[in-house]
């Protein structure tokens, strides 16, 4: 009885948002549904943390060491086919860095090891489901149709053999825009979105502006631009010159704005307190009582 596997769809976890003897929910998927548990489930005095999609960025600054930007980037963003939470899927290129950083990103997306994963070198396996696999490929379909560049496309992507498998490539895009879909919205694929920013306030704004706000990195030399990073952005985990910021498992987890619904993180000290309650006991002894009726607060002694 300390831990149950209940399997289950709408119905099962509404239950137990209905159920009296379930005082906490915590969640982790798409925004709407993290949305809906966390109004129904807060409605019915329960307390929740629901964590809800991202579109991690990461800003690249002019003197950043570029080999390793783009080592970064190919790994967040094509690692486990980009179908993880903490994904890099846009990167926010600063000034001439993008001349120089999209061309290295177009040759490492190519040369990408896609195989079986459970082959030890694969850099990148299938993705889950078939229809994840027509999800993503719309999203690429929508960029190219909404005007961005395709500097690579992953989408007739297959494996002699297994010719049925849910095959994509690392997909690149260049000069995308923040009013595209495939900016606004979590794809949750291999496809990495590169924008161009003329500063590093500019890239901050945009950043800042987004609905998501679960991780973002920067990559710079800089100390003084990490600390401004750091101050200003609107965003739940920041890596300085790491990629996939996730923090230690006894700091919190989770985003800002849409990423997270709910007061408290995942995790850590914050995960301890979303959990438990705070009781607080005043004692007194017959000892210590005055006598006579008392008409101020009573303290504890």
């Amino acid at each position: 009885g300390v831990f149950n596997v209940v399997q289950g769809d709408k119905v099962a976890v509404d239950a137990l948002l209905d159920h009296d003897d379930v005082k906490a929910v915590s969640f982790v998927g798409s925004t709407p549904i993290a949305n809906y548990i966390y109004e129904t489930g807060a409605r019915n005095g329960k307390r929740v943390q629901a964590l809800g999609g991202a579109k991690n960025h990461m800003l690249v600054m002019p003197d950043a060491d570029l080999e390793k930007a783009v080592d970064a980037l190919v790994g967040a963003a094509y690692g486990s086919a980009g179908e993880r939470c903490m994904a890099i899927s846009v990167a926010t290129l600063v000034g001439d860095v993008a001349d120089k950083i999209v061309p290295m990103l177009a040759e490492r997306a190519r040369d990408l090891k896609i195989m079986n994963g459970l082959e030890l070198d694969a850099e990148m396996g299938p993705v889950v489901t078939k229809e994840a696999h027509d999800r993503i490929k719309g999203y690429i379909e929508k960029g190219a149709a909404e005007g961005a560049n395709l500097v690579v496309d992953g989408r007739d992507f297959t494996i002699e053999g297994h010719e049925d498998g849910y095959w994509l490539g690392g997909t690149l895009f260049d000069n995308v825009t923040p009013d595209m879909t495939i900016y606004r919205e979590e794809i949750f694929g291999p496809v990495l979105a590169c924008v161009r920013v003329k500063d590093f306030a500019e890239g901050v704004d945009l950043i800042n502006a987004h609905e998501f706000g679960n991780g973002v990195s920067l990559f710079t030399r800089d100390g003084n631009a990490a600390r401004e990073f750091g101050r200003k952005i609107q965003v739940g985990m920041v890596g300085i010159n790491v990629p996939i910021p996730v923090p230690m498992a006894w700091h919190g987890f989770g985003g800002w704005k849409k990423s997270l619904f709910g007061d408290t993180h995942a995790y850590g000290e914050e995960g301890m307190r979303f959990y438990t309650k705070q009781k607080s006991i005043m004692q007194r002894w017959p000892e210590s009582i005055s006598k006579g009726a008392e008409f101020a607060m009573p303290v504890a002694q």
